[in-house]
């Protein structure tokens, strides 16, 4: 009997400690507010910035959530040196999942007002044909580059316009819309 009495007080300070301790671990509705408010400046980034709202929000809710699982107790995480390019590491390795996951996000790399600039897509596409163009760019895209690393060095050497990317952009263009990008060479006579 003194053994259960000696255990009941050591059973309910573990209960009490746990509660406790658990509920420490647990990000307030007012931290997670501020860490998607601070989420706000990397709006501006290049993938970022072509995101609508509603896309940004459930980037904001991936980042907010891989950081909250990655650090459980917000006062250890403000407090940790360098939070700020921990914050934006975990951004860019959002970003890079997210174009590793879908290469559908091509409209974000090549924005649509772009492509037209460019000469490659007609002005006034209306959302289903540029859903087309760019399901067609994927495929070719995936097609032609085995790894994403290879992608990236190749829309980082992508200079002219003859380049290979340039050439998939054109092609789709032309099997989706009959738009013909042709070059004309002009000659100076004096």
């Amino acid at each position: 009997m003194k053994k259960m009495l000696l255990l009941l007080p050591v059973a309910s300070l573990l209960v009490m400690g746990f509660i406790c301790c658990s509920g420490t671990r647990e990000w307030k509705h007012e931290e997670r507010k501020a860490l998607r408010k601070a989420l706000q400046e990397y709006r501006e980034m290049v993938y970022l910035n072509d995101l609508t709202d509603a896309e940004y929000a459930l980037f904001t809710d991936e980042v907010a959530g891989d950081i909250e699982n990655a650090y459980p107790v917000y006062t250890t995480f403000i407090e940790m040196p360098g939070v700020e390019d921990t914050v934006e590491v975990v951004v860019v390795e959002t970003i890079v999942d997210y174009l590793n996951a879908d290469m559908h996000n091509m409209r974000h790399i090549y924005p649509y007002p772009y492509l037209v600039a460019e000469g490659v897509l007609p002005a006034g596409l209306d959302m289903r044909q540029q859903r087309q163009f760019y399901n067609c760019f994927a495929a070719k895209v995936n097609a032609a580059y085995l790894t994403m690393g290879q992608f990236f060095n190749a829309i980082l050497a992508d200079t002219t316009n003859t380049s290979q990317i340039r050439q998939m952009e054109s092609q789709c263009a032309n099997d989706l819309f009959n738009w013909v990008v042709t070059e004309v060479d002009i000659i100076e006579t004096n």
